[in-house]
């Protein structure tokens, strides 16, 4: 994955937020954290299934012409 430094930027906050005793940001950062983690590995999924579609797709075309 090639945005995980997002999720390490939202652990760099979060360590911030419990080390300063601001437990609802603390909280809140955790749960983004978790959005964003299932966010980007949605995305890859998306991204793989475009890429494997596309291949498919040229697959068939290549079949077609040598037939």
């Amino acid at each position: 994955m090639t945005n995980d430094w997002l999720i390490d930027v939202l652990a760099d906050l979060k360590a911030f937020a419990d080390k300063n005793e601001y437990a609802a940001l603390a909280v809140q950062l955790e749960r983004t954290a978790n959005i964003t983690a299932s966010e980007l590995a949605a995305h890859e999924v998306g991204a793989l299934q475009r890429e494997a579609g596309a291949w498919a797709e040229w697959n068939a075309e290549a079949t077609a012409r040598h037939h």
